[in-house]
């Protein structure tokens, strides 16, 4: 099933603390962004990868595309002063799309067949994301006390992709934007209109690199990948 994928890189990262987009930063002599790029831009089911940035970073992002084959298949778009409002500019963006995916610029370590899993849930259900049972003990605190041990059996923590039928995507940030709701992810907004959504199980490996630590556990990872091919 053909898919467009859209990809939020207009974040500033602060707690990397790079001092400029992380995404520009290198892994194994790559940038972050073009590791995430790479994943879609090669898939034949992808038929349109729309890259959602600010404006100070154009010059830097076309200059990185412009070393890339099937350049244009990417659409560039810019983002809001949130996550969400840079979703929806990038939903305006996307050409007949049925199936649409959201995926995180600085996720880089997703795999085909889970992409391909989430597609083929959207198909059927209409909305489902990427996700792995949270391995730790989670308390609730307040004022730096223990108020409650949660129960873990039922709690995930989500990742992306998250993948939907672009009119129920399009129809939830519509309605967040009349409501001036803001969500902490795409499924949220989804789910706020009272739609399920489903779970698909991700990979421990998917991680978001956020902070300079997760840096290390990249370079892990890619050397763990290089292995298995």
């Amino acid at each position: 099933m053909d898919y467009q994928v859209i990809i939020p890189a207009a974040g500033q990262g602060k707690r990397m603390g790079a001092g400029k987009n992380k995404l520009f930063l290198q892994l194994q002599n790559q940038p972050i962004i073009l590791h995430t790029i790479n994943i879609f831009l090669h898939d034949k089911d992808c038929k349109g990868i729309i890259l959602v940035i600010q404006p100070d970073d154009e010059a830097e992002f076309e200059e990185m595309l412009d070393t890339l084959p099937l350049k244009e298949k990417i659409t560039i778009v810019y983002g809001g002063s949130e996550r969400q409002y840079s979703v929806y500019n990038g939903l305006l963006a996307a050409q007949n799309a049925e199936i649409v995916l959201v995926h995180d610029g600085a996720r880089p370590f997703i795999q085909l067949e889970m992409v391909h899993q989430l597609v083929a849930s959207a198909c059927e259900a209409g909305a489902a994301i990427a996700a792995v049972p949270v391995k730790d003990t989670i308390k609730k605190v307040n004022n730096n006390q223990v108020t409650e041990t949660i129960e873990r059996k039922s709690l995930w923590q989500v990742q992306t992709p998250q993948a939907f039928r672009f009119d129920l995507l399009f129809q939830a940030h519509q309605q967040a934007k009349q409501d001036h709701y803001l969500g902490t992810d795409e499924s949220s907004l989804v789910e706020r209109i009272n739609y399920p959504v489903h779970i698909v199980t991700g990979s421990y490996d998917n991680i978001k690199l956020t902070t300079p630590e997760d840096l290390y556990f990249a370079e892990a990872i890619l050397k763990k990948q290089s292995v298995m091919k």
